[in-house]
């Protein structure tokens, strides 16, 4: 340190021995990496849509139906966010569609929502087989289309429908049981873990708590809109 600082000052001292008034000096700077992007930014959600519906990045879109790119209000306040298209949902190209889908209808409308008022997405867009659970390079892959229409949306709240959804963009490995009851907050959004409608068709002893959930986000929605 002390080494630098006197074989700068010398350089100084030559300079101005030289009859120089100023010192210049080349600071080499970094230059800024070309991000390569999909294509155009998107106007709105409908232009998104067509830009990334024939989407084959992974290789799930050989064994799709549909491309299932999320359905509700494209200006919500609250955003529900599940993980991957099931049967129904592959072949309707509409998420929450099945029995899980009925439910979440009941689950909305029991807090005074219906599906004009939400937008409704997954983590993936396209069916995983057997509705085994996403892989984690298919996560990779899809994972920007979700950022980009929470982007579009601009939700005010977020509720993540299961384990999965919660986890991925929570950048955590909590179980769900520690995740939910709870406010989070994901880049500046309020954000809350509920369980999955199928995971309540399965096990009915998750009704009660899921209950609890949905009172404390319609709570937390009159907050920001009173």
């Amino acid at each position: 340190m002390h080494e630098a600082f006197a074989l700068t000052k010398n350089f100084i001292q030559q300079q101005i021995d030289l009859g120089f008034d100023e010192v210049y000096t080349q600071v080499k700077t970094k230059k800024p990496t070309a991000k390569k992007e999909d294509g155009p930014v998107p106007r709105g959600l409908s232009d998104f849509y067509h830009q990334i519906k024939n989407c084959k990045k992974c290789h799930l879109y050989s064994t799709r139906t549909n491309f299932v790119f999320g359905a509700g209000n494209p200006r919500a306040d609250l955003m529900l966010i599940g993980e991957a298209p099931g049967r129904e949902e592959d072949l309707q190209g509409e998420p929450f569609v099945g029995a899980a889908g009925k439910l979440l209808d009941k689950m909305l409308a029991a807090i005074k929502f219906s599906r004009e008022d939400v937008f409704v997405a997954n983590i993936l867009k396209c069916r995983p087989p057997e509705n085994r659970d996403p892989r984690p390079d298919e996560i990779e892959t899809c994972k920007p289309y979700l950022l980009q229409q929470i982007k579009l949306i601009q939700p005010e709240i977020i509720c993540a429908l299961g384990r999965i959804s919660a986890q991925v963009l929570l950048e955590t490995k909590s179980p769900l049981g520690q995740l939910r009851g709870k406010i989070h907050d994901w880049k500046g959004i309020k954000f809350l873990v509920t369980y999955h409608p199928a995971a309540l068709l399965r096990y009915q002893q998750y009704k009660r708590p899921a209950w609890e959930d949905l009172k404390l986000l319609r709570r937390e929605y009159d907050k920001l809109n009173p």
